[in-house]
């Protein structure tokens, strides 16, 4: 192969088209990847729109990615890496190494982290060339399709889960049941969380129950979701994967004494929390970002072991456009995922 495909977007805001390009050598420390999977993020239309700087055009968007290894760069063998391993790259895509969080082992705030599709290609493509640290190996009982969201999606809510003060037999709360929330409930149960889905509308409430929340909350429902927590006796964390500030703030009140308010959904609106409420019961909130190449391993083990498996939408490449207009619209149920093969 000589030439591979793209899906790139030429201007701010523009459609996606298909070009060629010719089939980049790898670099020290590098890899080129066939990409088979990769899932389309609503984070991408900030790079779509270049809504965070440096973004480039023509872009190539999707940090979600999930193939193979096809050929390796000087010194990534050594590394342990062979053609043919199975790798998924999500949002951390690569790390300085010598920012201050970096010389501190916190890589996934590195200073000049390199997310794909911002500081590289990303995986609207049939390759990609990646950083060794990057890769996270995929194990066996995952299809490409369900790995690339575990790059993102799944990492995000797993980690934001397992690195927040709830342990097991405590009650937590995931806001949203999209395509963050859809694979945060399932991982809350896993770890032996007491289990709460907060979502829009009474007929999402099956499909919570069927991920195996033990709890549904009904945002638009007669009852004030914090009201609706705490007569559950209230939840230690939040993981709050939705998109709007509003949806955020509301739940704040249903937090327990010193209970965690975890942020993951993006949202440009502040949330409209006051400082009493966060003082008189010692509670918390932050923002939890994504995480290592190490973290994506772990998700992905956790989820292979648990039979955990995000709900995707598979489309080819040549229609990433109208897959990632479906995205944006809120349609997809619950991830799209572009595939090569």
């Amino acid at each position: 192969m000589t030439t591979y495909r793209v899906a790139q977007v030429t201007a701010v805001g523009g459609p996606f088209e298909i070009t060629e390009r010719e089939v980049p050598r790898p670099g020290p420390g590098h890899v080129r990847i066939a990409v088979e999977a990769c899932g389309i993020c609503h984070s991408d239309s900030y790079f779509v729109n270049a809504g965070l700087p440096g973004v480039r055009f023509p872009v190539v968007p999707g940090h979600e990615i999930a193939g193979s290894i096809e050929e390796l760069g000087e010194g990534t063998q050594e590394r342990g890496w062979r053609v043919g391993d199975r790798v998924a790259v999500g949002w951390f895509g690569g790390s300085c190494g010598y920012c201050e969080p970096c010389r501190q082992g916190d890589f996934i705030v590195c200073e000049n982290l390199k997310v794909p599709g911002w500081a590289y290609d990303g995986g609207f493509a049939e390759a990609v060339i990646a950083p060794a640290d990057a890769l996270a190996r995929i194990p066996d009982a995952l299809t490409a399709s369900d790995a690339g969201p575990m790059a993102c999606a799944g990492v995000t809510t797993f980690n934001g889960l397992r690195r927040s003060s709830a342990q097991p037999g405590d009650r937590v709360a995931v806001l949203g049941i999209g395509g963050l929330g859809h694979l945060g409930v399932q991982y809350a149960v896993a770890m032996g969380f007491e289990t709460v889905a907060i979502a829009r509308g009474a007929g999402k409430a099956d499909f919570a129950k069927q991920l195996g929340a033990h709890h549904y909350i009904d945002s638009t429902g007669d009852t004030a979701v914090a009201d609706a927590l705490r007569s559950l006796g209230g939840v230690k964390v939040v993981l709050a994967t939705a998109g709007s500030s509003d949806a955020i703030t509301a739940t704040m009140d249903g937090l327990s004494h010193r209970g965690e308010l975890v942020v993951i959904g993006v949202a440009p609106e502040p949330l409209g929390i006051s400082p009493l409420q966060l003082l008189m019961s010692g509670k918390v909130v932050r923002g939890h970002p994504s995480g290592t190449a190490q973290d994506v391993q772990d998700t992905m083990a956790f989820s292979a072991l648990h039979g955990i498996r995000p709900t995707v939408e598979t489309v080819p490449l040549d229609q990433a456009d109208e897959a990632y207009q479906k995205m944006l619209s809120g349609t997809a149920r619950f991830r799209m995922v572009l595939t090569t093969r």
